[in-house]
């Protein structure tokens, strides 16, 4: 649209020349329910987005993280569709053309492009990846992402639906001369894509058709830095061929382009435009920017954002500051050490209003840019010299001292001090990871998966496989999932027994041994792409549920559908506060509905045999056991089966139950009434033997085949890098008819 270049002095791009802003990291959704800080992210995004208008671009690239929650709340949800539908839709026509087939980009709904859709006007089109924080999760695999698809507002592509076999296909666009190959490459943990690139596991395809006239460019969201030795994506990983690559994930803003000799291409990490942790990198002004390609060549404008709330972080070493020495060799110095903490404060705060009025191009704040509260962090290293002590204030109670100045009222300071000497360890002492490791691990960089990992490095887990007990606190802590520990540590506890059940009836009582070599087995399966977390069955939402007033309804324990045993349990359990007996079976404990059904079987129906059931029944069950075997067997198949089948089969066989003991005893209708008698006392019996039949039950179902991956896909070529002549042949142009 010339009127709207024109108003704001932006030259408008020629018709060779695309013209995209990128951005990465908006996290919107971050800390909304803080009073102060709530509407931090989604003001930034929506800024971003105006930049977009103001900046006349083709298209806006967004290299992950859109979402600070794979489970946006509809507040967040609410803020991103509106900035995307006021400053995306428009009847400016969408001058770039989609060659590539869109079907094989966008693994939607619908498959098409949203500037194409001739129901929709969309002046400015959106590509975006998914990121770390909202990748796809629950039931269908769906991505916050897939619903901005599905509603015409974002194009999704860049997807990884198989972590051990990647291909990445382009899309291809053009506007006149400029021939633009888009790559992108959604989040995958980072150890596992190390390992599917080291195995010559991932394929980039390239278009065939005049292949060194396209420029290509790539977004990744992965971690840039070494922080452990598999636990990044290297710069030599990527094909050579790439031209630039904008890097998500990283917080800290380098906008300027870096030149990688050895790979020849150039990187652009632009940052997130909210602080979500108060760290150096998150001090760094926020920028986004504007990347003008024509040809195999582009020009960068970089923009400060304006509305992001200013952040100022300084660390100090106590004792080097002006007469802190010698005030450490005062009795009673935490009057004095505090009213010099918090003069440096005051110094920061100031810093901080300078900054955004810096920002703002103004002097002096005005009524329509009143200077919102600063992010202020002191880092203090307080070791005294020798002979000396500082005496601090509580952190929480010196940072209340600024509450109405700063938007972070509880953790303005930080304390911390170097490591003393080690000291000799006892046999009896755990192990702790290296003073390093843990200076690494503070407050505020501390990823869970890492910091579990470095513990259980130091302190090993005798049964549970490590590398899935971590996956599990960090399925806990960074997606919600309240059930992931529960469901972790229960299946594991009932494969084992099986497990070990099975191995020690074959004659093997090395239980340190079992244990170790099924642990170091599911770590490699693990490792390898074959071990997939468990997910409970869920019940489907209630109408009536309000998730803002409820919370999530995954996270309810109602939401769990129970087997018929389990909610006989939590029956049993809310009548008398106590579990009672089980009569009846659940899918882990078939063995005792056998016993019981056989033990009362051959039961007399006096009071006295009654009586005396336990001492019979255990005689009876060790008679019949050998010749119940393969009913026994086969009851176990049923087990295995999906809630609503296993309703159906285990019915069946207690009505065989029922009319065997209505043939073999007249007085049927006094027998209902003897039932709960005969059930508790059978069940009493059972428990005596418990062990022997539950585990035997669940050793037999364990030695069902897992579900197998799915299966590959044919690989077109054994390169790395495919020049497949099919790969991405040009179809033919005529699509500029649809736009509007």
């Amino acid at each position: 649209m010339p009127g709207r270049s024109a108003q704001t002095g932006i030259q408008p791009p020629g018709t060779n020349t695309i013209r995209i802003l990128v951005a990465t990291d908006n996290h919107v959704g971050y800390n909304e329910r803080d009073a102060i800080r709530g509407d931090d992210s989604w003001r930034a995004f929506e800024e971003v987005m105006n930049l977009a208008v103001s900046e006349d671009v083709d298209m806006v690239l967004l290299a992950g993280d859109l979402f600070h929650d794979n489970k946006p709340s509809r507040k967040a949800m609410f803020q991103v569709m509106k900035s995307l539908r006021k400053y995306c839709y428009g009847a400016k026509p969408c001058e770039l053309e989609m060659i590539s087939d869109p079907t094989e980009a966008f693994a939607g709904q619908f498959n098409e492009v949203n500037y194409e859709d001739p129901d929709i006007n969309v002046a400015i089109p959106v590509f975006s990846i998914h990121g770390n924080h909202d990748d796809p999760s629950g039931e269908g695999h769906y991505a916050a992402l897939d619903i901005l698809q599905v509603s015409g507002l974002v194009n999704y592509y860049g997807r990884t639906p198989e972590s051990d076999n990647i291909e990445i296909k382009p899309v291809l666009l053009q506007k006149g001369n400029t021939k633009l190959a888009l790559y992108g490459m959604s989040n995958v943990r980072d150890e596992r894509l190390f390992r599917t690139f080291r195995d010559s596991k991932v394929k980039f395809f390239q278009p065939t058709a005049q292949k060194d006239n396209w420029f290509n460019l790539m977004s990744v969201h992965q971690n840039h830095h070494a922080y452990t030795e598999t636990g990044y994506l290297p710069e030599n990983f990527l094909p050579d061929f790439i031209d630039l690559v904008v890097w998500g994930h990283e917080h800290e803003c380098k906008i300027d382009a870096r030149y990688n000799p050895e790979m020849n291409f150039k990187v652009i990490q632009p940052g997130s435009s909210v602080a979500t942790s108060l760290m150096p990198g998150e001090a760094v002004e926020k920028h986004v920017t504007v990347l003008d390609i024509t040809g195999k060549d582009f020009k960068q404008k970089n923009i400060r954002l304006k509305t992001v709330r200013p952040f100022v972080m300084k660390e100090i070493v106590l004792q080097d500051e002006k007469g802190m020495r010698a005030l450490s060799k005062k009795h009673s110095n935490r009057t004095e050490i505090t009213n010099h903490l918090q003069g440096v404060v005051e110094e920061l705060i100031e810093i901080a209003k300078s900054s955004w009025l810096e920002a703002q191009e103004l002097e002096e704040p005005d009524e329509d840019n009143e200077i919102p509260l600063p992010l202020i962090r002191l880092r203090v290293e307080y070791t005294a010299p020798e002979g000396g002590k500082f005496e601090l204030e509580n952190p929480q109670r010196f940072s209340n001292r600024f509450i109405g100045r700063v938007a972070n009222q509880n953790d303005v300071v930080q304390f911390h001090r170097k490591k003393a000497a080690t000291t000799r360890k006892t046999k009896d002492d755990p192990e702790m990871p290296e003073e390093s490791i843990m200076e690494q691990l503070s407050i505020d960089t501390v990823k869970v998966e890492k910091l579990v990992r470095e513990f259980l490095t130091a302190q090993k887990l005798s049964f549970l496989p490590q590398v899935l007990f971590g996956d599990a606190v960090s399925q806990y802590v960074d997606k919600d999932d309240k059930h992931a520990m529960e469901q972790f540590i229960d299946s594991n506890l009932k494969d084992g027994i099986k497990q070990f059940v099975k191995e020690a009836e074959e004659g093997d009582d090395d239980i340190e041994a079992m244990m170790e070599k099924r642990k170091s087995h599911l770590e490699q399966l693990f490792e390898a792409g074959h071990v997939k977390r468990s997910t409970k069955a869920m019940k489907p939402r209630p109408d009536h549920w309000d998730s803002d007033l409820d919370g999530h309804w995954a996270d309810n324990a109602a939401s769990i559908l129970r087997s018929d045993g389990e909610q006989e349990d939590d029956e049993d359990e809310d009548e008398d506060g106590t579990p009672a007996p089980k009569t009846k079976a659940s899918t882990r404990g078939r063995g005792k509905t056998a016993a019981s059904t056989r033990g009362g079987k051959k039961a007399a129906p006096s009071k006295a045999a009654a009586a005396k059931k336990t001492t019979t029944t255990r005689g009876k069950k060790k008679a019949v056991e050998e010749s119940e075997e393969e009913e026994e067997e086969e009851e176990e198949d049923v087990v295995m089966l999906d809630d609503d089948d296993d309703e159906e089969e285990v019915v069946a066989p207690r009505r065989k139950t029922t009319t065997s003991k209505t043939t073999a005893k007249a007085p049927a209708k006094a027998a209902p009434k003897k039932a709960p008698a005969r059930a508790a006392a059978s069940s009493r019996s059972a428990a005596a033997k418990q062990t022997q039949l539950n585990f035997g039950s669940q050793s037999q179902a364990s030695q069902r085949p897992a579900p197998k991956a799915t299966s590959k896909p044919f690989e077109i070529s054994d390169d790395e890098i495919s020049d497949d002549d099919d790969a991405f042949a040009p179809a033919p142009s005529g699509l500029g008819g649809r736009r509007r």
